[in-house]
């Protein structure tokens, strides 16, 4: 396998390929790939924008959508929004010097299993990003104060809002809308790429973005199959304690916490695997 093809996400090996670009994995070179990256597990998936609803999706938009055309109340909020806030591409000195702040409070509107970056490797990771990736800043019009930002990567006709951060005290002012609405119409309208997505099913925590964002920006669920490969250790501990899960999501401590969002990936795969059994 390539040195590139894998990025490593919370111990799991995912991928930096886009999802809809199918690739023949091996059992064999995964495992291996897995235990060369010291990964718990591998992650990717097949049948992308499946016509079969499952149990796993990408959020994705692939349509052109002018102002006009969206509802009332999203034009009202996306105008309001622009009244206090301004949106645009910057660089990674700017977000180095106000980003790691808005992380911060991001991270603390939701209930996440996952160990908080510190500054220094916040700031590694934007520094190592290379040319394929556009940042974009949220700034509040008064003070010019970064309220929110999105690492985006580019990669052929396709964009994936890779990692978006709001400060809480500014969404009222509709940083999401103006956000959403600016990268939606730079990426779709203006560089006319095939679509753009926020993502995959979020397995870590609950979140009503995806809500949002079919609702407001006429995102859609492009359906498809999720595959996952263990490093050996792993796989023998999935099988036995996968009839258990359902007691590892009662308890509130963050080991057990971790261990039942493994064994939900897990249960996600089955139901992945009935639905696309012919």
């Amino acid at each position: 396998m390539k040195d590139n093809f894998w990025r490593r996400y919370n111990g799991v090996i995912i991928p930096w390929e886009p999802p809809h670009v199918n690739f023949e994995l091996s059992q064999r070179q995964v495992v291996e790939d897995i235990s060369s990256n010291h990964a718990l597990l591998a992650r990717w998936t097949t049948n992308f924008d499946s016509k079969i609803a499952s149990p796993f999706w990408y959020i994705i938009n692939d349509q052109v959508v002018k102002f006009q055309d969206y509802s009332r109340n999203t034009k009202s909020k996306i105008k309001r929004g622009f009244k206090k806030l301004n949106v645009k591409i910057i660089d990674k000195t700017d977000l180095l010097k106000d980003g790691y702040s808005v992380y911060i409070k991001a991270i603390k509107r939701y209930s996440v299993v996952l160990n908080k970056k510190s500054y220094s490797d916040f700031k590694n990771e934007i520094e190592n990003l290379d040319s394929s990736w556009e940042i974009w800043g949220v700034y509040c019009n008064l003070n010019n104060q970064l309220v929110a930002y999105s690492l985006n990567r580019n990669s052929d006709d396709y964009c994936d809002y890779s990692t978006i951060k709001f400060d809480p005290l500014f969404l009222k002012d509709y940083s999401s809308y103006v956000l959403y609405y600016s990268m939606n119409k730079y990426y779709l309208e203006e560089k006319k790429i095939k679509y753009v997505s926020n993502g995959t099913r979020s397995i870590s925590h609950q979140t009503n973005i995806h809500d949002f964002l079919i609702e407001k920006f006429m995102f859609r669920k492009a359906y498809c199959k999720i595959e996952l490969v263990y490093k050996r250790k792993i796989n023998i501990l999935i099988k036995f304690l996968y009839p258990y899960r359902l007691i590892f999501s009662l308890i509130p401590i963050n080991l057990f916490r971790k261990i039942y969002i493994i064994l939900f990936q897990e249960e996600i795969k089955r139901k992945c695997q009935k639905v696309y059994k012919n």
